[in-house]
């Protein structure tokens, strides 16, 4: 029996090839190479599965609405049940919702400011059945090298949920229990496997397959402390970072926050009639996608370009994200028995 070989999951170009497939048993209301160019750009990081399942599921939704075809709402909606589960019926006091509110918007408002953070598509603040009580979607870059600047904003973007109920609250709460595992997960991936700390030097201690306990460390008890240290020091310096942008952008938090309350879903173009566009650049993908606009067809708006037509391969290993691509913050419901996450 031969070796067992992990695939790689699909780039943008073998995504919309994979929409092409399944887009064409369905009644849509537009071109098939539209739908699929628009999609395969929203769904960076998903498997041929994850498609599968967002095209079965959008078709649901579509039956379910009495509906003839089936349209970019539906996709959009399906692909938000891919990544967070199912809307839930969980009730919260005014209190936690407020704070999760206001958790999400620090997520938001710092993906916003941060100049390598990826931009955002959408946040919302109702419940899924998956133990999210709280979302963001965003549409990064497909890249497959990150520099230490580029993972610092990572990092940055991840913590900016706690640091606003710091900021607003006086206090933290459980719900950025996913949050800071990932960004102890990213940050001792710096230091730990890609050499980018200084007092650890160029050096590179990745967890082998099978390895079992310190004996089969390449490195000592005396390095083992020292990447301990530098890790909390860098976690500890980017939640000053944090604070400090959000203490800056205090304003610009709260009044996505209060629109989150009234309206509990938003798109980035909310956010941009609130706060002004984004200062940074984005990537071209989420520029063609933001700008044809949420929940219109496209039969009804200008369609992103064929994404087969963007030349974005590479080749080499995912740095920095462990080849997340679709980085939701969850907001994390701490008593449910799950772990489901988009990393």
């Amino acid at each position: 029996m031969p070796p067992y070989e992990p695939v790689d999951k699909p780039d943008i170009k073998g995504r919309k090839q994979i929409f092409d497939v399944y887009l064409k048993g369905i009644t849509l209301d537009g071109e098939v190479d539209k739908y699929s160019g628009r999609l395969a750009a929203l769904t960076p990081g998903f498997s041929g599965a994850d498609i599968s399942n967002i095209c079965n599921e959008a078709a649901i939704l579509a039956a379910r609405r009495s509906k003839v075809k089936v349209d970019m709402r539906d996709f959009e909606t399906a692909t938000e049940r891919v990544i967070g589960g199912l809307e839930s019926k969980k009730v919260m006091s005014l209190e936690e919702r407020r704070i999760v509110a206001y958790h999400e918007a620090g997520h938001a408002i710092a993906g916003w400011n941060l100049e390598h953070a990826d931009p955002l598509l959408k946040v919302t603040i109702v419940p899924r059945g998956s133990g999210a009580l709280g979302f963001a979607q965003y549409l990064p870059k497909e890249i497959f090298l990150r520099t230490r600047d580029q993972i610092l904003d990572m990092v940055c973007m991840a913590l900016a949920g706690r640091a606003a109920e710091q900021v607003f609250f006086g206090r933290v709460t459980t719900g950025a229990a996913d949050d800071l595992r990932r960004v102890t997960q990213i940050v001792y991936q710096m230091v730990q496997v890609y050499g980018m700390n200084e007092r650890v030097g160029q050096v590179s201690f990745p967890r082998e397959e099978g390895q079992f306990g310190p004996a089969d460390r390449l490195y000592s008890n005396a390095t083992s402390e020292l990447i301990d240290e530098e890790v909390k020091a860098i976690v500890a310096e980017a939640y000053t970072r944090t604070l400090k942008l959000v203490e800056e952008r205090r304003e610009q938090v709260r009044l996505v926050a209060e629109l989150l309350l009234e309206k509990e879903t938003i798109t980035n173009n909310d956010v941009a009639g609130l706060i002004g566009k984004r200062p940074h650049g984005s990537n071209k993908e989420y520029e063609e996608y933001a700008s044809s606009g949420w929940g219109a067809s496209p039969s009804e708006s200008p369609a992103a370009e064929p994404a087969a037509e963007v030349d974005k391969d590479a080749s080499g290993s995912s740095g920095g994200n462990g080849g997340a691509t679709l980085s939701p913050a969850f907001y994390k419901d701490p008593n449910h028995p799950s772990d489901r996450r988009v990393q």
